[in-house]
């Protein structure tokens, strides 16, 4: 490999490194029936809304809870799977 080929692969990796580290401490949302959870891209939830009228109804409170994080990690997930793929496209690696 040439010299130019290994600094434009070392700038590449700095880039995947840098983007990686922000995506980690990027807040993302997931929502579902009045509950809503924010949860960073290492999946660490920080915060969860939960709509008043939903404290009548435990089960259902539940229910909206589980599927309002499942939507964040598939935020999560979408959004960095989108983001390094980029890093990926054309060098026959796929998506992470």
């Amino acid at each position: 490999m040439n010299a130019n080929m290994i600094r434009k692969l070392q700038k590449l990796q700095k880039e995947m490194q840098e983007t990686q580290e922000r995506l980690q401490s990027t807040e993302f949302t997931g929502t579902a029936s009045g509950v809503k959870v924010i949860m960073l891209g290492s999946h660490q939830v920080v915060d969860i809304k939960i709509d008043q009228e939903l404290l009548d109804d435990i089960e259902m409170l539940q229910d909206a809870i589980l599927a309002a994080v499942n939507n964040a990690v598939e935020v999560v997930d979408t959004t960095t799977n989108s983001e390094m793929s980029k890093f990926t496209a054309g060098m026959g690696m796929g998506g992470f």
